[in-house]
Protein backbone atom coordinates (compact mmCIF):
# COMPACT_ATOMS: atom_id res chain seq x y z
CA UNK A 1 0.00 0.00 0.00
CA UNK A 2 1.19 3.54 -0.83
CA UNK A 3 0.96 6.50 1.23
CA UNK A 4 0.94 10.13 0.73
CA UNK A 5 1.14 12.59 3.36
CA UNK A 6 -0.73 16.29 2.85
CA UNK A 7 -0.03 17.63 6.37
CA UNK A 8 -1.33 17.43 10.10
CA UNK A 9 -4.07 14.31 9.94
CA UNK A 10 -4.26 13.87 6.07
CA UNK A 11 -3.18 10.90 4.17
CA UNK A 12 -4.02 9.43 0.95
CA UNK A 13 -3.79 5.33 0.88
CA UNK A 14 -3.54 3.29 -2.50
CA UNK A 15 -5.21 0.26 -1.56
CA UNK A 16 -6.58 -2.53 -4.07
CA UNK A 17 -6.62 -0.06 -6.98
CA UNK A 18 -7.97 2.39 -5.30
CA UNK A 19 -6.90 5.71 -3.47
CA UNK A 20 -8.48 6.43 0.03
CA UNK A 21 -7.95 9.83 1.39
CA UNK A 22 -8.15 10.70 5.04
CA UNK A 23 -9.85 13.99 7.27
CA UNK A 24 -8.64 16.51 3.76
CA UNK A 25 -7.24 19.78 5.84
CA UNK A 26 -4.77 21.53 3.08
CA UNK A 27 -4.87 24.57 1.65
CA UNK A 28 -5.10 26.45 5.43
CA UNK A 29 -1.94 24.92 6.55
CA UNK A 30 0.51 26.87 5.64
CA UNK A 31 2.87 23.68 6.04
CA UNK A 32 1.65 22.35 2.93
CA UNK A 33 1.26 25.52 0.96
CA UNK A 34 3.19 23.15 -1.73
CA UNK A 35 0.39 21.09 -1.93
CA UNK A 36 -2.00 22.00 -4.80
CA UNK A 37 -5.40 20.65 -4.04
CA UNK A 38 -6.49 20.32 -7.43
CA UNK A 39 -4.01 17.54 -7.89
CA UNK A 40 -4.93 15.55 -4.94
CA UNK A 41 -6.77 12.34 -6.52
CA UNK A 42 -9.52 10.44 -4.23
CA UNK A 43 -11.97 7.51 -4.79
CA UNK A 44 -13.48 7.41 -1.12
CA UNK A 45 -12.97 10.78 1.32
CA UNK A 46 -12.82 9.00 4.83
CA UNK A 47 -13.74 11.33 7.61
CA UNK A 48 -13.54 11.29 11.12
CA UNK A 49 -15.62 13.99 12.66
CA UNK A 50 -16.19 17.39 11.60
CA UNK A 51 -13.75 20.00 13.19
CA UNK A 52 -12.47 22.09 10.41
CA UNK A 53 -8.88 20.78 10.47
CA UNK A 54 -10.35 17.82 9.24
CA UNK A 55 -12.71 18.52 6.37
CA UNK A 56 -12.02 22.12 4.97
CA UNK A 57 -10.89 20.66 2.02
CA UNK A 58 -13.73 17.81 1.54
CA UNK A 59 -16.27 19.69 0.20
CA UNK A 60 -13.96 20.78 -2.58
CA UNK A 61 -12.46 17.58 -3.36
CA UNK A 62 -15.12 15.53 -3.12
CA UNK A 63 -17.03 17.55 -5.88
CA UNK A 64 -14.10 17.95 -8.21
CA UNK A 65 -13.23 13.92 -8.02
CA UNK A 66 -16.61 12.22 -6.99
CA UNK A 67 -14.90 10.41 -4.10
CA UNK A 68 -17.48 8.81 -1.90
CA UNK A 69 -17.30 10.36 0.89
CA UNK A 70 -17.76 8.51 4.18
CA UNK A 71 -18.33 9.96 7.53
CA UNK A 72 -20.67 9.52 10.67
CA UNK A 73 -24.30 10.69 9.69
CA UNK A 74 -24.75 13.87 10.93
CA UNK A 75 -20.82 14.57 9.16
CA UNK A 76 -22.99 12.89 5.69
CA UNK A 77 -26.16 15.07 6.30
CA UNK A 78 -23.66 18.26 6.70
CA UNK A 79 -21.60 17.90 3.77
CA UNK A 80 -24.62 16.89 1.71
CA UNK A 81 -26.08 20.50 2.17
CA UNK A 82 -22.97 21.63 0.84
CA UNK A 83 -23.32 20.33 -2.70
CA UNK A 84 -21.54 16.72 -2.09
CA UNK A 85 -24.21 14.42 -3.87
CA UNK A 86 -21.93 10.91 -3.21
CA UNK A 87 -21.74 10.17 0.17
CA UNK A 88 -21.93 7.06 2.63
CA UNK A 89 -23.43 7.21 5.77
CA UNK A 90 -21.95 5.41 9.09
CA UNK A 91 -21.48 4.96 12.48
CA UNK A 92 -19.72 3.43 15.59
CA UNK A 93 -19.72 -0.52 14.88
CA UNK A 94 -20.77 -0.24 11.54
CA UNK A 95 -19.06 -1.27 8.64
CA UNK A 96 -19.48 -1.48 4.22
CA UNK A 97 -17.53 -3.04 2.09
CA UNK A 98 -16.70 -1.18 -1.38
CA UNK A 99 -14.59 -2.23 -4.11
CA UNK A 100 -13.26 -5.16 -1.77
CA UNK A 101 -12.24 -2.76 0.43
CA UNK A 102 -14.23 -3.16 4.24
CA UNK A 103 -14.38 -0.03 5.98
CA UNK A 104 -15.30 -0.04 9.72
CA UNK A 105 -16.05 2.72 11.96
CA UNK A 106 -14.56 2.37 15.74
CA UNK A 107 -14.38 4.26 18.46
CA UNK A 108 -12.24 7.60 19.32
CA UNK A 109 -12.95 9.65 22.04
CA UNK A 110 -13.15 13.39 21.31
CA UNK A 111 -15.56 16.03 20.47
CA UNK A 112 -17.21 16.99 16.81
CA UNK A 113 -18.32 20.18 15.78
CA UNK A 114 -19.37 21.28 12.34
CA UNK A 115 -17.57 24.61 10.98
CA UNK A 116 -20.60 26.49 11.54
CA UNK A 117 -20.92 25.45 15.12
CA UNK A 118 -23.47 23.14 13.87
CA UNK A 119 -23.54 19.65 15.85
CA UNK A 120 -21.34 16.86 13.88
CA UNK A 121 -22.41 13.73 15.89
CA UNK A 122 -19.67 11.39 17.77
CA UNK A 123 -16.18 11.07 16.43
CA UNK A 124 -14.81 7.74 14.64
CA UNK A 125 -11.71 5.73 13.82
CA UNK A 126 -11.89 3.53 10.46
CA UNK A 127 -10.06 0.11 10.28
CA UNK A 128 -9.28 -0.62 6.77
CA UNK A 129 -9.30 -4.93 5.48
CA UNK A 130 -8.33 -5.66 2.26
CA UNK A 131 -6.28 -8.42 0.74
CA UNK A 132 -3.14 -6.12 0.90
CA UNK A 133 -3.52 -5.82 4.35
CA UNK A 134 -4.92 -4.09 7.11
CA UNK A 135 -4.37 -0.49 8.52
CA UNK A 136 -5.87 1.44 11.29
CA UNK A 137 -6.46 5.37 11.15
CA UNK A 138 -7.78 6.53 14.72
CA UNK A 139 -8.75 9.67 13.71
CA UNK A 140 -8.63 12.23 16.54
CA UNK A 141 -8.58 10.56 19.72
CA UNK A 142 -7.74 9.94 23.48
CA UNK A 143 -6.12 6.67 24.74
CA UNK A 144 -8.86 4.20 24.96
CA UNK A 145 -9.54 0.60 26.27
CA UNK A 146 -11.81 -0.23 23.21
CA UNK A 147 -8.35 -0.06 21.08
CA UNK A 148 -7.50 -3.50 22.85
CA UNK A 149 -10.69 -5.06 20.94
CA UNK A 150 -8.86 -4.31 17.49
CA UNK A 151 -5.69 -5.99 18.34
CA UNK A 152 -7.35 -8.67 19.98
CA UNK A 153 -9.57 -9.68 16.78
CA UNK A 154 -7.36 -8.57 14.07
CA UNK A 155 -4.01 -8.45 12.40
CA UNK A 156 -2.82 -4.59 12.12
CA UNK A 157 0.08 -4.08 9.39
CA UNK A 158 0.25 -0.35 10.65
CA UNK A 159 -1.62 2.29 12.18
CA UNK A 160 -2.13 5.87 11.98
CA UNK A 161 -2.14 7.56 15.55
CA UNK A 162 -2.27 10.88 16.32
CA UNK A 163 0.55 12.39 18.74
CA UNK A 164 0.08 15.90 19.18
CA UNK A 165 -0.86 15.95 22.82
CA UNK A 166 -3.22 18.62 24.19
CA UNK A 167 -6.21 17.62 21.65
CA UNK A 168 -5.65 13.90 21.38
CA UNK A 169 -2.88 11.20 22.93
CA UNK A 170 0.60 12.20 23.95
CA UNK A 171 3.69 10.10 22.30
CA UNK A 172 3.60 8.53 25.55
CA UNK A 173 -0.19 7.27 25.48
CA UNK A 174 0.61 6.14 21.69
CA UNK A 175 2.71 3.75 22.68
CA UNK A 176 0.33 1.96 24.69
CA UNK A 177 -2.26 2.45 22.16
CA UNK A 178 -0.12 0.58 20.09
CA UNK A 179 0.32 -2.18 22.53
CA UNK A 180 -3.27 -2.51 22.73
CA UNK A 181 -3.54 -2.99 19.10
CA UNK A 182 -0.76 -4.95 18.76
CA UNK A 183 1.26 -2.88 16.00
CA UNK A 184 4.45 -2.11 16.35
CA UNK A 185 4.66 0.06 12.99
CA UNK A 186 2.97 3.73 13.63
CA UNK A 187 2.59 6.72 11.45
CA UNK A 188 2.25 9.78 13.22
CA UNK A 189 -0.08 12.57 12.40
CA UNK A 190 -2.04 14.78 14.39
CA UNK A 191 1.74 17.18 15.41
CA UNK A 192 3.54 20.25 14.82
CA UNK A 193 0.77 21.78 12.71
CA UNK A 194 0.27 24.57 15.40
CA UNK A 195 1.83 25.96 18.67
CA UNK A 196 -0.44 23.78 20.89
CA UNK A 197 0.86 20.48 19.29
CA UNK A 198 4.15 20.54 18.53
CA UNK A 199 6.52 18.11 19.45
CA UNK A 200 10.15 16.75 20.03
CA UNK A 201 10.08 14.42 17.05
CA UNK A 202 13.69 13.28 17.97
CA UNK A 203 12.42 11.88 21.48
CA UNK A 204 9.01 10.88 19.73
CA UNK A 205 10.84 8.63 17.70
CA UNK A 206 13.69 7.68 20.63
CA UNK A 207 10.68 6.78 22.95
CA UNK A 208 8.93 4.68 19.63
CA UNK A 209 11.99 3.07 19.37
CA UNK A 210 13.23 1.97 23.36
CA UNK A 211 9.48 0.62 23.35
CA UNK A 212 10.94 -1.74 20.09
CA UNK A 213 8.21 0.20 17.88
CA UNK A 214 8.67 2.00 14.66
CA UNK A 215 7.27 5.83 14.53
CA UNK A 216 7.67 7.16 11.25
CA UNK A 217 7.24 11.02 11.02
CA UNK A 218 6.50 12.11 7.32
CA UNK A 219 7.55 14.85 5.34
CA UNK A 220 4.14 16.68 3.94
CA UNK A 221 4.08 15.16 0.32
CA UNK A 222 6.04 12.26 0.88
CA UNK A 223 5.32 9.09 -0.43
CA UNK A 224 6.27 5.58 1.15
CA UNK A 225 5.02 2.36 0.67
CA UNK A 226 3.88 0.34 3.74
Amino acid sequence: MKVTYYGHSCFGVEVCGKRLLFDPFISPNPKAAHINIDTVEADYILVTHGHADHIHDCVAIGKRTGAKVIANYEVYLWLMKQGIENGHPMNMGGSCVFDDIKIKCVVAVHSSSMPDGSYGGNPVGFLIESKEGNFYYAGDTALTYDMKLIGDYKTIDFAFLPIGNNFTMSIDNAIIASDFIRCDRIIGMHYDTFGAIMIDQHEAMQKFGNAGKDLFLMTIGEEKMY
